[in-house]
């Protein structure tokens, strides 16, 4: 009867597991393997973590750097640009871990195995433009990392808004299916559709509070997208300011490529330019609808350039 009394006594004061915070507050600066091992024991879904350790000393860690953001802002660009850094190790292909339900609930060891081999001098990154308009992603990313460094690249809301359905028109002719005119999107009833997603998706001000609660902005680099098409070198020169990163990358890594009609990337003698279905055309939009566009977005980006103590050259 004792021991009964006992083991009940101690099932009473044992401490319930909950999801919680993480304890370790995983600094930008600091990516030691001990460290990754300790945030994925407490926050990983599973118990079989496995240290993926290459023989050349390399191993797979979380990202220490996000690109966040925005869809058609200008990402796949920044990413490869980044690259061009030798202490950055990027993810190629968009992961999804944070937006996507299926995704997140494989843990943070499913997440580490989509990292690219690092070496601990290098800065791992991964992009997904996804993750920017995503409500539930901020406290997600807050909880694997409250120090994690963030890049935001933003173009004009309204060139962004064609970007987005030029991409999505392109899709659907590839494959052979008929797409509406953009027209039919941006028009409802005579007047400006504003539940139009790529519209929402260009309410940046909206998006970026989501961020704010979570993120201080000195941990939110906000990429000029314009300007970095236009004149690459002096943003990523900025990039580089934000991640600590010594000044690596040069204004010869860059040039314009007339075919193209965009920046390429010169690194070690080898040229490259991003993939072909970038910098496509944009539809022809009449004169008055691109008025009403601009004049929707005249105070959300009052409201943006007032959050984040910056004005953009933006219609």
């Amino acid at each position: 009867m004792a021991a009964f009394l006992l083991g009940a006594v101690l099932l009473i004061v044992q401490p319930q597991i909950v999801p919680s915070r993480p304890a370790i507050n995983l600094n930008a600066e600091t990516s030691s393997q001990s460290v990754q091992i300790e945030l994925l024991k407490k926050t990983s879904q599973k118990n079989d973590f496995k240290e993926n350790v290459h023989s050349n000393g390399s191993c797979q860690q979380l990202p220490q750097t996000i690109i966040i953001g925005v869809r058609k802002g200008g990402t796949r660009a920044l990413l490869e640009m980044l690259s061009l850094h030798p202490d950055i190790a990027a993810a190629e292909s968009e992961v999804h871990f944070f937006d996507w339900e299926d995704h997140y609930r494989n843990g943070l060891q499913w997440y580490i195995n989509q990292m690219p081999f690092s070496y601990p001098h290098q800065i791992t990154v991964e992009k997904t433009p996804a993750y920017f308009t995503s409500p539930k992603v901020p406290e997600r990313v807050y909880n694997m990392n409250q120090s994690m460094r963030l890049l935001l690249i933003l173009r004009d809301p309204s060139e962004r808004v064609l970007s987005d359905y030029t991409q999505v028109f392109y899709n659907h002719m590839q494959k052979h299916k008929p797409y509406p005119s953009i027209e039919q999107f941006l028009i409802k009833d005579g007047e400006l559709n504003v539940d139009y997603k790529a519209i929402n998706r260009s309410l940046y001000y909206i998006h970026m509070q989501n961020w704010l609660k979570y993120f201080p902005l000195d941990h939110i680099h906000i990429v000029d997208g314009d300007k970095l098409i236009k004149d690459p070198f002096p943003e990523i020169e900025k990039v580089e300011r934000f991640l600590k990163l010594s000044p690596q990358i040069n204004a010869s890594n860059f040039y314009f490529n007339k075919t193209k009609g965009f920046y390429c990337l010169r690194d070690s003698g080898r040229e490259r330019c991003l993939h072909e279905s970038k910098g496509r055309a944009h539809p022809q939009v009449d004169t008055r609808l691109l008025e009403k566009l601009h004049e929707y977005f005249h105070e959300p980006n009052k409201k943006f350039f007032e959050l984040v103590g910056r004005t953009f050259d933006w219609h």
